[in-house]
C-alpha cells in the first residue's frame, strides 16, 4: 500500500497560499488513496479470474493515471522549499544543462516556454540515460507522453488546480513563483542518482 506523504510544511511558502496549498495536498492524496483503491480492486478481480473482462482492462488503464499523479506530485513538492538553494553552477546537473543546452539560461528559457503552453499537464526536465541527455517535455497528462525510460529530474505542475487560486490566468507569475523556492539540491540529487 502507498500512504501519502505530509507535506505541510510548506505552508508559508512565498508565492503559494496555504489555501492552495492545502487544496493541492488533497487533490495528491487523493491519487495516493486512488492508486491503493484499485491495486485492491485489481487483485481481488485477478483472485476471481476477471482479468479478461473489459472492467479489469478500464481499470489498469485508469491506475496509470492514478499512480503517476501520485509520484508526480511527490516529486513536485519534494522539491519545494522554505529555504530555497541555488542551482551550484559546478555541479554535474549545471555542467550537463550547458552541455545540452549551450548555457542555463538556454535551458531556463526553454524550460519556461514549455510550461507557459496552453494546455494542462506537467512540464518535465528529463535526463535521457540512453542518449546521455537532457531534455525538456510537455506531458499533457500523468500517464500519457511520457519519455520512456527517461527519469524526472525537476517536474512543474501546470495544470490549473496548481496556479488559479493564487495567480488566476497568470501562469507565468506562477512559474517565477516556483523557481523562486526550488531547492535545486533535490534536482541535482535526482540528477545524480542517474542510472
Amino acid at each position: 500500500m502507498y500512504e501519502a506523504k505530509n507535506y505541510e510544511a510548506l505552508l508559508g511558502l512565498e508565492g503559494f497560499s496555504d489555501r492552495a496549498l492545502q487544496t493541492h495536498f488533497s487533490l495528491y492524496q487523493g491519487y495516493v488513496a486512488n492508486a491503493n483503491k484499485l491495486m485492491d480492486i485489481l487483485e481481488k478481480m485477478r483472485g476471481e479470474g476477471k482479468t479478461d473482462t473489459p472492467g479489469f482492462a478500464e481499470l489498469k488503464r485508469r491506475f496509470g493515471w492514478e499512480f503517476n499523479g501520485m509520484r508526480l506530485h511527490e516529486y513536485y513538492f519534494g522539491q519545494l522549499s522554505k529555504n530555497s538553494t541555488p542551482l551550484d553552477t559546478m555541479s554535474p546537473l549545471h555542467e550537463k544543462m550547458v552541455e545540452d543546452f549551450g548555457s542555463y539560461e538556454n535551458w531556463e528559457t526553454d524550460f519556461r516556454a514549455t510550461a507557459a503552453m496552453r494546455g494542462i499537464g506537467w512540464t518535465i526536465l528529463y535526463y535521457d540515460a540512453v542518449e546521455n541527455r537532457l531534455t525538456n517535455a510537455w506531458i499533457n497528462e500523468h500517464h500519457i507522453g511520457h519519455l520512456a525510460g527517461a527519469l524526472p529530474i525537476l517536474p512543474l505542475d501546470v495544470f490549473e488546480h496548481a496556479y488559479l487560486i493564487d495567480y488566476g490566468a497568470k501562469r507565468a507569475d506562477y512559474i517565477a513563483a516556483f523557481f523562486r523556492v526550488l531547492d535545486w539540491s533535490v534536482a541535482q540529487k535526482r540528477f545524480e542518482k542517474r542510472a
